[in-house]
């Protein structure tokens, strides 16, 4: 039953120990490193670095509070590695001005001194920040579920064919480069996009973005 199910899903996860929870839906961990690389690739790297630097960064912090660790740590990799330079190169490469307010110095510094249980009260998310604004903002922004943004590109793998083209001529040269398994990009291509195009496309943009920033490099 989808209920049972998702609990379940939720029980499995909370009981895995802070960082290593937030990977948990790591493509390559869920593929395993051994099927997705080539063995003379995994012969050169360290495949436990990703997941000791996290457990390194997770801990260098010298947070009290659950909350406030949590959020050090996802500002760090979260945004600095990852949301902050695709919204500011895609703005950038849009002509458009960006800016970030809500984590200038100032309101870091504010957050800093706001207790644990203003940020997380309960199960209300954001706390603080939505009280601030009651009555500023409407209350369906206020109140409304959060929800992802992430690129379709699975989905839309299987009805353009342009890209289909752009996709397969990639994986094709990226086999040649001895990193990536042969076998392993067959089947990501051949099965494991029609199970689920949404989510295994995501592997298929990582290793067509390899190929194409091995080719202008």
């Amino acid at each position: 039953m989808p209920l049972i199910s998702k609990a379940r899903s939720y029980i499995e996860q909370a009981s895995i120990p802070m960082p290593a929870r937030t990977e948990t839906y790591n493509l390559l961990d869920r593929y395993g490193h051994g099927a997705v690389f080539t063995r003379e690739f995994l012969d050169t790297v360290n495949p436990g670095y990703p997941a000791g630097l996290l457990s390194e960064i997770y801990h260098r912090g010298n947070a009290k509070s659950l909350i406030n660790r949590m959020l050090a740590f996802d500002r760090k990799f979260t945004l600095a590695d990852n949301d902050l330079p695709k919204v500011a190169k895609a703005c950038e490469l849009a002509g458009m001005d960006v800016a970030f307010p809500l984590i200038s110095d100032e309101i870091v510094a504010f957050s800093l001194r706001l207790e644990p249980h203003l940020k997380l009260k309960g199960t209300k998310l954001r706390y603080f920040f939505k009280e601030a604004l009651r009555g500023f903002l409407p209350d369906d922004i206020i109140a409304k579920q959060k929800h992802g943004f992430g690129l379709p590109f699975g989905v839309w793998l299987q009805t353009h064919k342009p890209l289909q083209a752009l996709a397969a001529d990639s994986l094709s040269d990226l086999k040649s480069r001895n990193i990536i398994r042969a076998d392993f990009i067959d089947k990501l291509l051949d099965q494991h996009l029609d199970e689920h195009a949404g989510y295994h496309g995501t592997m298929v943009w990582v290793l067509m973005m390899l190929e194409q920033w091995y080719r202008q490099r």
